[in-house]
């Protein structure tokens, strides 16, 4: 056995690749960010699936519209009983929120919240996938640590916003996805809300959080800053009205994403 890993990690079968989306800090729009690319590569014609891993901030459910799904139907397959993932805008969709009301709180100590992760993702019938884009809470907590130290992943992609109190936290975030021990690729940084543009005036840029965190992770960690992606006056309530389909109809946030896309399908040649 590996003496980086003595603990044997668990594959998911029929999923070709397994991406975290990670932050140290939250309020980053890393759970959009992840939305987006479930999305973008949905499009793209590739099987997708969508994993929230925020067990006490469920966010997923809300982008998607799923917010008052329900419980998930519980099948039976290969003689074994497991959920059936909701599907939305072509992306299979799993989140603890489906499990809660949406004022209910998640009281839980780590060992139970390692163990109901665990549950989630390895019995959810997720079927074949080409990847599967896990929404990971911030911080470097026990929910990531198992996901990495428990599970093949891939590779990982770090969200950020340019200004500095969000990159003092989400470089911690990296130290962790580079640890030797259970560390995995970076695909490379995600500057979130780089600048605002109105819709109306497409030329226009107000760097409302600054400007250079994403380069300056970039620089510090050897890790290429792969796209950008504004905000405008409609991307919140896109986000909550559950209308994730309209996200790119603003072409420079399309632009942001596509590069993500491309930066993913590069990787995997």
């Amino acid at each position: 056995m590996d003496q980086k890993h003595p603990i044997p990690k668990i594959k998911l079968p029929n999923i070709k690749s397994i991406i975290l989306v990670a932050s140290g800090k939250g309020g980053v729009g890393k759970s959009t960010v992840a939305a987006g690319m479930a999305m973008a590569l949905a499009a793209e014609g590739y099987s997708v699936g969508l994993f929230d891993a925020d067990i006490f901030g469920p966010s997923v459910p809300t982008l998607m519209n799923l917010q008052e799904a329900g419980r998930p139907v519980m099948i039976s397959k290969e003689g074994k009983q497991v959920m059936e993932p909701y599907v939305r805008l072509g992306i299979k969709v799993m989140s603890i929120g489906f499990f809660f009301e949406p004022e209910q709180a998640a009281i839980w100590r780590g060992p139970m919240v390692s163990n109901v992760l665990k549950q989630l993702l390895t019995e959810t019938d997720w079927g074949e996938l080409d990847y599967l884009i896990v929404d990971t809470p911030p911080g470097t907590g026990d929910i990531p640590i198992t996901l990495l130290q428990e599970f093949f992943i891939d590779n990982a992609l770090v969200v950020t916003t340019p200004q500095l109190v969000a990159i003092a936290d989400v470089q911690k975030a990296i130290g962790m996805l580079q640890d030797e021990v259970i560390g995995v690729p970076v695909l490379g940084i995600v500057e979130n809300m780089a600048w605002f543009t109105p819709t109306k005036h497409p030329e226009e840029k107000y760097f409302l959080f600054g400007q250079g965190g994403g380069e300056l992770l970039s620089q510090t960690f050897d890790i290429p800053l792969i796209a950008q992606i504004p905000i405008n006056e409609t991307i919140c309530s896109i986000c909550d009205g559950g209308k994730l389909g309209e996200l790119f109809k603003d072409p420079s946030v399309k632009a942001g994403f596509d590069r993500i896309i491309d930066c993913i399908l590069n990787f995997e040649k």
